[in-house]
């Protein structure tokens, strides 16, 4: 039966040497792994962006799919190395909050510390490079059938990251953009399922935009219009035709977003 696969999310680059050097961790444990990069391009030190990737990429990966994520500002510090079960998968990164989506989405089935160093690549690892020192040979040492309980025994409460829920009240809705994609659409917490009409006010961190025209696809709007619609994965978008949201409107993940129905 072939080797579970192994994902690897980080925020190294695509020049550093790092990825290589885990992905030689990996394949030194098992020849046999199948290694998938999601994505070595989440912002610096932007735990949140990587929650919200995870949150999105995790579910479509097949069952016993082992999951490490490298984004690790407090590495060499007090946070812990964390292995978390889902009902099908398994995570291993740093208890920073990168797995929230994840967890939120998923559940946790259970989760550890991981504190046996017989499967971390030395028993004093580097303060530096945990990704090469722990989360990889861990990780390695899952796809080969070692149990989540054997390398991260007892149980562990991962950190969770703060969010803004979306609630709504009577004809209005409050949430927060969650995520800033690369083409600069601001995509919110608020479901498109749950809304009952389309919105016709929209704010941004207190300041009114006023009319936000929706449509159901970019195309249906001129160069430059800021539009609003429901993203792929079912969320109220704000986007700007062949142009930034983020930057034409100065604002961030986490700005607060209060909408108007009819």
């Amino acid at each position: 039966m072939p080797s579970p696969l192994i994902t690897l999310t980080t925020d190294f680059g695509r020049t550093a040497p790092y990825v290589a050097v885990m992905k030689g961790v990996i394949l030194s444990i098992n020849p046999a792994a199948t290694i998938v990069d999601l994505t070595h391009e989440i912002r610096p030190q932007d735990v949140r962006h990587a929650s919200y990737f995870l949150r999105t990429a995790v579910p479509y990966f097949p069952a016993g799919t082992v999951h490490v994520c490298v984004v690790d500002p407090g590495v060499g510090s007090e946070r812990a190395a964390l292995c978390v079960e889902t009902p099908e998968q398994v995570l291993v990164g740093p208890d920073n909050g990168v797995f929230t989506g994840v967890i939120r989405r998923l559940g946790c089935r259970a989760a550890g510390a991981l504190t046996a160093p017989p499967f971390w690549r030395a028993p004093s690892p580097s303060a530096t490079f945990h990704g090469r020192d722990i989360f990889a040979p861990v990780a390695a040492h899952l796809s080969l059938g070692v149990g989540r309980e054997e390398v991260a025994p007892g149980k562990f409460d991962p950190m969770l990251l703060p969010a803004r829920c979306a609630v709504t009240f009577g004809k209005r809705w409050s949430g927060e953009v969650q995520f800033v994609d690369d083409f600069g659409n601001l995509i919110t917490n608020i479901p498109a399922c749950k809304m009952k009409g389309l919105p016709v006010r929209v704010s941004l961190g207190g300041a009114e935009l006023g009319t936000v025209r929706w449509v159901r696809t970019y195309s249906e709007a001129a160069p430059g219009e800021l539009v609003s619609l429901f993203s792929s994965d079912g969320y109220f978008e704000i986007a700007e035709v062949n142009g930034n949201a983020a930057r034409k409107l100065k604002v961030d993940a986490g700005v607060v977003v209060e909408l108007e129905q009819p």
